[in-house]
């Protein structure tokens, strides 16, 4: 029973790491993306505004890819509570988050607000 507790503990250390990474990815994407339209934008036969409301919607998106960020983090805190608690100490670093990194973000505050 308690090798499969490590082995759980082992494969969910991977996969947040995985989901970590994947969302980092995902920020990095749409900020390429964004550059990219604004430079298409500049230029000259190209009206100013073309393309606004999509740049709105892409940072929306990005916020919104911030959320899930900062989710996963908190996620990634919670999963260390638990396998300190049910697996033991693991015989790497444990993974130390500030408190500020676990607040919510501007956007998750006013959705709870609404």
């Amino acid at each position: 029973m308690e090798n499969r507790i490590v082995a759980d503990a082992h494969n969910l250390k991977k996969l947040i790491r995985e989901a970590e990474a994947l969302a980092d990815e995902s920020i990095i994407a749409m900020a390429r993306l964004k550059q990219a339209m604004l430079s298409a934008r500049q230029n000259p036969e190209i009206e100013v505004n073309t393309g606004q409301r999509a740049l709105v919607r892409l940072t929306e998106a990005e916020s919104q890819a911030l959320a899930m960020s900062t989710s996963l983090l908190r996620v990634h805190d919670e999963l260390s509570k638990v396998a300190r608690i049910h697996a033991g100490p693991d015989s790497g670093e444990p993974t130390k988050l500030p408190p500020s990194d676990l607040m919510p973000t501007p956007a998750e505050r006013e959705r709870a607000l609404a």
